[in-house]
């Protein structure tokens, strides 16, 4: 199979796998345990992942929150549009992809209307006004207000499309370690933790570390070339503190394995594996990680199954091998694993 072809990265999924909600508790979904080297494959329960970590090992997480993104509103003609916050270019004012595109040119005003009951802003009148274009046919919006909480108090969790379950609980699609506010999507690898099992690696005497990247639309954006090589990532924001940056090098030094919780860890780190040494780092990054890749700071993987044909398929590909990764995606339709941002895991080491 040519690996820099679409297709190679295609494969069968009957839609009844595709989760449409959590399981409760998190860390109850299924877990398969992939080892690289003897091409074993193992099933297991998510809570189970203790005992595939050591003491030496850190685990590096991603601390992006997710938004309420997705806001609607309607035009001065009654005609309704929807916004989807993607990147917040300075106080009030955000780079949004909006549906319908076409119908909203420069000036146009949107009056945005409050999605959610609870909100204590149903009487404040928010304005949203287009006042540029931006890549791929995004527009720049001024809202008038600069207060984030008053936006967002207005909007809705910003689903994957394919989660027909529109009445999840906001913070069931938000990582119990969420801190710093930016994600239109959750690193849904970290949706398995609960607060319990991170205590559990804590007294076992693992590390962890965060990371920020902000998760944005590129990320989940389909590739639509036929030759991967061609495929552009869109850039996002992330930052490395220097505790992060100290415990990385302490875990390679003592021998440990720098374990990435989800694929947006595994793009921060190997980021910086290629950046000149620093006491942190922080700014924006578009790589794309396909076969053949080296990597020079990851050493296992948890992350989730994802979409066919997607860049985050083509980064699994790279880590664990493109004929390994297909092959337990198959055995993973066959044993009836749950898929996407809600479905079962996977630790690659």
């Amino acid at each position: 199979m040519e690996l820099f072809k679409l297709e190679a990265y295609d494969y069968y999924l009957p839609e009844e796998l595709i989760a449409q909600y959590p399981v409760e508790p998190r860390d109850s979904s299924k877990l398969m345990v992939i080892d690289k080297k003897s091409g074993q494959i193992k099933h297991q329960i998510f809570r189970d992942i203790i005992k595939y970590l050591n003491p030496e090992d850190l685990l590096v997480f991603n601390t992006s929150k997710v938004i309420p993104a997705r806001l609607y509103g309607k035009k001065s003609t009654g005609a309704n549009v929807e916004l989807l916050l993607l990147e917040k270019i300075q106080p009030g004012v955000w780079k949004c992809l909006v549906k319908p595109g076409k119908a909203v040119k420069d000036g146009t005003e949107i009056n945005i209307e409050s999605l959610n009951s609870e909100n204590n802003h149903k009487n404040d009148k928010v304005v949203g006004k287009c006042i540029g274009r931006a890549e791929e046919g995004t527009r720049v919006i001024e809202f008038s207000t600069k207060d984030d909480k008053e936006l967002f108090a207005l909007g809705k969790v910003p689903l994957p499309h394919y989660i027909k379950n529109e009445n999840v609980d906001f913070q069931r699609y938000q990582t119990v370690y969420a801190k710093y506010e930016g994600s239109v999507a959750a690193p849904t690898a970290g949706l398995h933790f609960t607060t319990a099992l991170l205590e559990r690696i804590k007294e076992r005497g693992i590390k962890t570390a965060e990371v920020v990247l902000h998760v944005g639309i590129g990320t989940f954006r389909p590739v639509k070339v036929e030759d991967i090589r061609e495929h552009k990532m869109h850039e996002e924001y992330f930052i490395v503190p220097e505790d992060t940056v100290k415990l990385i090098e302490q875990t390679k030094l003592n021998g440990g394995r720098i374990v990435a919780v989800g694929t947006t860890s595994v793009r921060t780190l190997e980021t910086i594996a290629n950046l000149p040494k620093m006491a942190s780092y922080s700014g924006k990054t578009s790589i794309f990680i396909y076969p053949p890749f080296d990597f020079k700071l990851v050493d296992a993987l948890i992350t989730n199954f994802h979409l066919p044909k997607s860049s985050l398929l083509m980064l699994v590909s790279a880590f664990a091998g493109y004929d390994l990764t297909m092959k337990a995606y198959r055995i993973a339709v066959e044993k009836k694993y749950r898929f996407f941002s809600f479905g079962d895991a996977m630790f690659i080491f």
